[in-house]
């Protein structure tokens, strides 16, 4: 078989891409491989997740956004998960721009719970009686109304982030905490983090947790 820098494979639990960037001369060049191999099955990926292990180094905030889109928009997948391809078993969430992060392009409904062992973004929102939960980072585009855990190793650095926070419960690491009922909500994203021992929830404001 010739390496060229892309094996696909199909288990039970979808689809795995392990991509070497050494083969390619940069990242458009990846990605146009990428899409013409993902083109012969492309049929079989609608509603589909599919594990990406690659060096993560080499693709920077645009060019996941670019990569996401052409997953989720032309092939329909659902589900995007992105992981170093080296001693994945001893990362470390720690901070906000570490470890493995996993996509869901849906809506989390009553009753539908989320468990994650690295950041987890959300491409929808979270409804009342859900669950999501993540070693890492939680980011959702959309609204939070269900239960919320973040940092679930003990990573106190850990954050919540959504267009609309009205969580049931938040948790970050081992600090516990309940929205308001005041009813006011802001018409602006907010993140949620731990300062001075409890979680606080403040404006989403450009470069200040990146």
């Amino acid at each position: 078989m010739v390496d060229d820098g892309i094996i696909i494979k199909g288990n039970k639990d979808g689809l795995n891409a392990v991509i070497n960037f050494n083969k390619f001369r940069d990242f458009d060049d990846m990605l146009e491989n990428l899409i013409k191999k993902l083109q012969k099955g492309k049929k079989f990926y609608e509603g589909s997740t599919l594990k990406i292990d690659t060096e993560l180094k080499f693709m920077n905030g645009k060019d996941l956004k670019r990569l996401k889109d052409i997953l989720f928009k032309e092939f329909l997948i659902e589900e995007c998960i992105l992981e170093e391809n080296d001693d994945k078993s001893s990362k470390v969430f720690n901070g906000i721009n570490e470890g493995r992060t996993k996509f869901v392009r849906k809506t989390i409904r009553s009753g539908q719970s989320i468990n994650y062992n690295g950041n987890l973004v959300v491409i929808g929102d979270t409804n009342p009686g859900s669950e999501i939960t993540a070693t890492g980072n939680i980011i959702v585009l959309g609204r939070i109304k269900g239960k919320v855990y973040a940092g679930m190793g003990g990573n106190d650095r850990a954050i919540i982030a959504a267009f609309s926070l009205e969580p049931q419960i938040i948790q970050i690491a081992d600090i516990v905490s309940r929205s308001p009922e005041d009813g006011n909500r802001p018409q602006y994203p907010e993140v949620a983090r731990i300062k001075e021992g409890s979680i606080v929830v403040e404006p989403y404001l450009l470069n200040k947790y990146v």
